[in-house]
């Protein structure tokens, strides 16, 4: 098994025990990083607008 899929997998197991053992806090984590996805698109189109209006 290379380095990769090794960090890979523990990177997945982590998750996966994060979920498991505190759901209620990955799911703000998740939202937290939607609102903040949600957030940087809504600047890139509203300078897109701006830059050719």
């Amino acid at each position: 098994m290379n380095a990769k899929k090794v960090v890979l997998l523990v990177a997945v197991a982590l998750v996966l025990f994060y979920v498991i053992s505190q759901p209620t806090q990955a799911a703000q984590a998740v939202q937290g990083l939607f609102s903040w996805l949600r957030d940087g698109a809504e600047a890139i189109i509203t300078f897109l607008k701006n830059l050719f209006a």
